[in-house]
């Protein structure tokens, strides 16, 4: 009896140990299972059979063990080894299960099977998860109201271009105000609005925080085959204004996001100026409370929901700088050991805050990327007003041409040195060109005029070259030295110490607009 129960014990425990250290070698396949529920789903089972089958083996062994005539000691003794025994090998068999039902109804509820008119086709698998997709762009929105309610005004419109091959991201934040946002050409909402989204009434119904409420309730027709038009109508909104696609979206109720912060346990940002809490700049209400400026300050839920949304007194570009701050804060928070401890209440939370249009099969192709995010740096734009950008009367090529040069510029922070433009000379081919010369003028033989002329063409061709590289590393050169990280510590006004808060603070690089040459 021993040795049958020898033998199906010590499989087993080979086993869980071979499982652990597949585990530890594969995480990002663990983390990839941890977004399929039909997965979840089978290791929750497998995980109740394992525990059924461990306690029939504890019995098993201490009933065949134990003396015919047990004295009272070795009764006790004998129960209470059987039971913690059986508590130790079965309790992480059953809190796994239990993580992965929760998990597997949670993305059920917030990713069950959205109806899209926008998501692009992914043909990927194994090794490349998103195909030949080199960007993937996810539109993150930030809502006043319940995740399901039409009417909600999305006043935080963030879209993450994220490369699917290294993880680098941008961030391009458009401000609420935004107006006249034009429609992508071939889509039905472009013929409704062909300059740009305006309803002819109110100006604030025809903003960009507008579009989710108004684009529904004015044309109900005009985008089909969608669960949520007003998502979809936003995202053909941002792609037309910024000129890139939108893959997908996140939306988030602002209320719900204290719940999302207190679960984690805080964040930790750097606090620049006084932010206010509640107030009302056009009602003359003053606020109630400030979170006071500081380096590496730790806010509760509460604190940092009015991080991001605060502005008596400010501006929605500060906003709109401390929401890009608080995502960074929350990716520097999300450590999978941390975020393990307090996995049910997020997964609770989540649930109820939660709306997204990406399909199940695609979240391990999302959860690729993150990986490869985690350890990469977030690039920041945003549209602000100034010389270059009106929100009321935008230059839309213009920002067009700030989004193309952030991503060519992110692209190019991956790789290692610049290519030589492709047409332009190396010193050896002008120094080959400039003895072909000399050599025959040495001996009288000149070239042709045909050949001439070729000659003066490659030289004019390698200066022209040689002025643009010089003039893209001129450019470059102003966008590094005048960005400003946005997240570091440096207080508006009187620094409180001397330490100004860089250690340890994720850096946002914020692009900044080109200058007008006209």
């Amino acid at each position: 009896m021993r040795w049958t129960l020898g033998a199906f014990v010590v499989p087993v425990v080979v086993f869980a140990v071979v499982g652990y250290a597949y585990v530890h070698a594969k995480g990002g396949e663990l983390a990839q299972i941890a977004v399929v529920p039909r997965q979840l789903v089978a290791i929750a089972v497998v995980c109740a059979v394992l525990l059924v089958v461990w306690l029939g083996v504890l019995v098993s062994t201490y009933l065949s063990t134990r003396p015919a005539r047990p004295t009272t000691g070795q009764r006790i003794g004998g129960n209470l080894l059987t039971m913690a025994l059986a508590v130790a090998i079965t309790a992480p068999l059953a809190t796994t299960g239990y993580y992965a039902t929760v998990q597997a109804g949670t993305i059920r509820t917030i990713a069950g099977d959205p109806q899209s008119a926008t998501v692009p086709t992914i043909s990927g698998s194994g090794d490349n998860p998103w195909g030949g997709k080199r960007r993937v762009n996810l539109l993150l929105l930030g809502g006043d109201g319940g995740v399901g309610r039409t009417g909600i005004r999305t006043d935080s419109v963030i879209l993450a271009s994220m490369d699917t091959h290294t993880g680098r991201t941008v961030l391009f934040s458009l401000p609420r105000n935004l107006r006249d946002v034009p429609f992508p050409d071939g889509t039905e909402l472009h013929d409704l609005y062909p300059d740009g989204f305006d309803l002819g009434t109110d100006p604030g119904e025809s903003m960009l925080n507008a579009i989710y409420r108004n684009v529904p309730a004015t044309n109900p027709d005009a985008i089909r085959g969608s669960d949520n038009e007003g998502a979809d109508a936003l995202k053909l909104g941002v792609s037309g204004a910024l000129g890139i696609s939108v893959d997908y979206y996140l939306l988030v109720n602002l209320q719900g996001f204290q719940q999302i912060v207190d679960a984690m346990g805080g964040i930790t940002v750097n606090v620049n100026e006084k932010v206010p809490i509640n107030g009302n700049t056009s009602a003359g209400i003053p606020p109630t409370g400030y979170i006071q400026p500081g380096p590496h300050k730790r806010l509760d839920g509460f604190k940092a929901l009015w991080f991001t949304r605060g502005r008596y007194g400010s501006t929605d570009y500060k906003r709109m700088e401390r929401q890009r701050c608080a995502i960074n804060a929350i990716v520097d928070e999300a450590d999978p050991a941390k975020l393990l401890l307090r996995y049910t209440k997020l997964a609770s939370v989540g649930k109820k805050i939660l709306r997204t249009d990406i399909p199940q099969d695609v979240l391990p192709a999302f959860v690729d990327t993150a990986l490869k995010m985690k350890d990469q740096q977030l690039t920041s734009v945003v549209f602000q007003r100034s010389s270059d950008f009106d929100p009321n009367d935008p230059d839309y090529d213009v920002v067009h041409e700030t989004v193309q040069r952030a991503l060519r510029t992110a692209e190019k922070a991956t790789t290692s040195g610049r290519r030589a433009p492709a047409k332009a000379a190396t010193p050896h081919q002008r120094a080959l060109v400039g003895a072909r010369v000399a050599v025959r003028a040495a001996t009288d033989a000149l070239p042709s005029r045909s050949e001439a002329r070729d000659l003066l063409a490659q030289r004019r061709q390698a200066r022209e070259d040689a002025r643009q590289a010089a003039s893209d590393d001129a450019q470059d050169s102003l966008q590094a030295t005048t960005a400003k990280d946005d997240c570091a510590y440096h207080p508006e006004t009187g620094d409180e110490s001397d330490d100004d808060g860089s250690d340890g603070a994720d850096v946002s690089a914020a692009a900044t607009l080109p200058a007008r040459t006209d």
